[in-house]
């Protein structure tokens, strides 16, 4: 198969996992544009192995289970589905980066540790909130976007990505050894720019985001944009221009490139 069969327009999307991702914005240090955690995902991993992306993974069981707890009686499966993709991108963002984004208050280092420790130890992030005595606070994850690809050589994930702030830069991180390398803190332009020149690997929809990210000179602006153009779902399809063919995203969901060559897409 082909990188152009992948993505031919008459073939019906493959199945997909839920997942979740969240953008966290921190001011830089010196002054300059707002940083961005980003994470570098091991080699060895089947998706988007080796890749720098931001934080996040798939909606599990008792994300959703949580989600059920939290929704309104006789809430939508929408609406479900939305809070089960920040529990989630509440409960990664803990396993993968020791941040805590997302609850009713601040968290020291020594708090987030052991609360890591507990998540890793059960699985979910309920016991965390009973233990640490926390309340979700998931209005301060901002839907940002959904990405749902239809790749047929590697699994396929239904992604809402969100954003946080946490405004100062005088956090402590974690690496989460299982499944990523290398945490860093960049601008989105200065990402862009380390992919450019092969420093990190980004596939198509971590670019994109990074092109659309560098934008915005603060969180604010961020926040304010993805309020005014509503997250749909985005499905990559190819476009034929002067004879080359192009992996693309529709012109009005508010990102400023909307595709390139499919052969210098990354895609895994």
């Amino acid at each position: 198969m082909t990188p152009e069969d992948e993505y031919a327009e008459h073939d019906e999307a493959p199945p997909a996992t839920p997942a979740a991702t969240v953008v966290i914005f921190r001011n830089d240090p010196d002054g300059g544009a707002p940083q961005l955690l980003m994470v570098e995902r091991s080699a060895s991993m089947n998706f988007a192995g080796g890749a720098a992306v931001f934080p996040g993974g798939r909606v599990d069981d008792a994300d959703r289970d949580l989600a059920a707890t939290l929704a309104a009686p006789n809430a939508d499966d929408e609406t479900i589905a939305d809070l089960a993709g920040r529990v989630a991108a509440v409960r990664e963002t803990i396993e993968e980066t020791g941040l805590v984004v997302g609850i009713d208050r601040a968290v020291d280092h020594a708090e987030a540790l052991a609360a890591r420790a507990l998540l890793c130890e059960q699985g979910a992030l309920a016991p965390v909130l009973e233990r640490h005595g926390w309340s979700l606070r998931l209005g301060d994850l901002t839907y940002f976007a959904r990405w749902r690809p239809k790749h047929r050589h590697m699994r396929v994930f239904d992604t809402r990505f969100f954003l946080a702030d946490l405004g100062t830069g005088a956090v402590d991180l974690l690496v989460d050894d299982t499944e990523n390398t290398h945490l860093f803190w960049a601008s989105a332009a200065r990402a862009l720019e380390l992919a450019d020149t092969g420093k990190i690997k980004i596939i198509f929809p971590t670019r994109r985001n990074l092109e659309r990210l560098a934008g915005f000179a603060n969180f604010p602006d961020a926040r304010a944009q993805a309020e005014a153009i509503p997250a749909r779902m985005l499905t990559p399809f190819v476009e034929q221009r002067d004879g080359v063919p192009w992996l693309c995203i529709p012109a009005d969901a508010g990102y400023p490139v909307t595709g390139e060559p499919l052969d210098s897409v990354t895609r895994s």
